[in-house]
């Protein structure tokens, strides 16, 4: 089921935290929402879900205006940060809760719990209770109650945030799975760049009650539609260098074209001699992480950091460095003017 917004505006008292928003969401794909904290990425969802109604503008499902319409007529499946399980009731009992206050029959909502057992790979536990479960078996949990419904749409509420580390990779390759396998549309709400990008079809980044951008992942890191969006996505966070910075060879090609503020990626530096060059700066420190190496750089009072410059380097070292790839290039508005194409800088 496709979702739709027309100039949606959420406000709380003076505080408008979305401000006539527009988007659509495709069908049987799963969206992530990313971005910082209060930008309204959660309010966004909960207003698709209904349990918030909307300031003004409009919501769609499908050609359906749903913008009044009850939570509990829209259709969706929730899935909450803290699982929201019932602690008296089985995992049995906990998944088919929903489908007993829709009254189905008992034979029929135990069969639909168990094949959503069979889905999120907990049919070992279905006779235990939720205390005795892992926090990764108990958000199996709660996705198998939230589809037990068999939603239109799946809407999950930063929902790996009390998992471990390790844990929330495998459960975040589980939710890709369960989506893939279902094709019900879902929209996964999360702060954390590496979730989103690893699991979602496409990514709507927030700030601040405004949509950013919204595409596909690889295009979010290669085509950023302004600094907010190439700083927010990326680890390390990209490299900045204003047009006035001391770290620039003067003579570069690149001061042939307007802009205000260059964007390279860490990885994009290449070794250069004297000659050849765009970047001139002093190693300050190298730091080694399993496989990883990063050098981090400083020229005048800027710092800068480049990884997988396969050299023999020292700290104290000056260094020459050319760009292999985009150079991001922004206006003084900050907003993306264009990118320099796949070439050597």
């Amino acid at each position: 089921m496709q979702v739709r917004f027309e100039d949606v505006t959420m406000r709380f008292q003076d505080n408008t935290v979305l401000d006539k928003i527009n988007f659509t969401l495709p069908s049987k794909q799963l969206v992530s929402f990313l971005g910082p904290s209060g930008c309204g990425k959660s309010t966004t969802l909960y207003l698709i879900s209904g349990l918030l109604e909307a300031s003004g503008g409009k919501i769609f499902f499908d050609d359906r205006d749903v913008t009044k319409l009850d939570p509990v007529k829209r259709q969706v499946g929730l899935v909450f940060q803290n699982y929201a399980l019932y602690p008296h009731l089985t995992v049995l009992e906990n998944i088919m809760f929903p489908l007993k206050m829709a009254k189905m029959p008992k034979k029929e909502r135990r069969e639909r719990a168990e094949e959503m057992a069979r889905l999120t790979r907990i049919t070992d536990q279905l006779n235990k209770y939720p205390r005795q479960l892992s926090g990764g078996q108990q958000q199996r949990v709660a996705i198998s109650r939230a589809l037990s419904k068999s939603p239109d749409t799946l809407l999950m509420d930063e929902p790996l945030s009390n998992l471990d580390a390790r844990l929330r990779i495998e459960m975040r390759e589980e939710i890709r799975r369960i989506q893939q396998e279902t094709e019900v549309t879902t929209v996964f709400v999360t702060h954390d760049q590496e979730e989103a990008l690893s699991i979602a079809d496409r990514v709507m980044v927030l700030d601040k009650g405004e949509i950013q951008q919204i595409s596909d992942p690889v295009t979010l890191y290669q085509r950023p539609n302004n600094l907010f969006v190439a700083k927010f996505i990326g680890t390390p966070i990209i490299n900045t260098f204003q047009r006035s910075s001391v770290a620039l060879n003067p003579e570069a090609e690149i001061f042939n074209q307007e802009w205000e503020l260059i964007g390279i990626r860490s990885e994009q530096f290449r070794l250069a001699d004297e000659s050849d060059y765009l970047i001139k700066a002093q190693v300050q420190r190298i730091e080694n992480v399993g496989k990883e190496t990063t050098i981090h750089c400083v020229a005048g009072e800027e710092h800068f950091v480049a990884t997988d410059i396969e050299a023999n380097i020292s700290e104290n070292d000056t260094i020459y460095l050319k760009v292999k790839g985009d150079l991001l290039l922004f206006d003084q508005d900050n907003n993306i003017i264009e990118s320099s194409g796949d070439n050597e800088s």
